[in-house]
């Protein structure tokens, strides 16, 4: 069974930072686009970056451009959002997600088939 787990999320306070990790198991995700998502309460889920399989390419979105940074380690089928000056805006559940069918960077939700249960980053102002 696939798994995909985030953890490192939390409470910080605004122009903090946070690492959030995802670790996958059952499945190898070297060859393939790795993504994170976030959800506010009430709003829709949004793409938030994507890296390319071989980590040489990134993509994303334009709310955190020059904030964030994913990054991979494929040796431990793992992928990691560092968030630096963090917002309140920031504020959501982040989700972890693997594609099956792709190796580029995507920015769409379908792309992905494999997704993580979420982890709560609170940024408070």
């Amino acid at each position: 069974q696939v798994q995909l787990v985030e953890s490192g999320g939390g409470l910080v306070q605004a122009g903090g930072s946070l690492r959030l990790s995802c670790a996958a198991s059952g499945r190898t995700f070297s060859r393939s686009a790795m993504g994170w998502f976030r959800q506010a309460p009430g709003k829709e889920r949004e793409f938030v970056a994507s890296i390319y399989w071989t980590g040489g390419s990134t993509y994303y979105a334009n709310s955190v451009k020059g904030r964030f940074t994913i990054s991979r380690d494929n040796a431990k089928n793992t992928v990691y959002l560092q968030m630096n000056s963090l917002k309140p805006e920031d504020t959501a559940v982040y989700y972890c997600a693997g594609s099956g069918s792709i190796s580029g960077t995507s920015p769409y939700s379908y792309d992905y088939n494999y997704w993580g249960q979420g982890t709560q980053v609170t940024v408070s102002s």
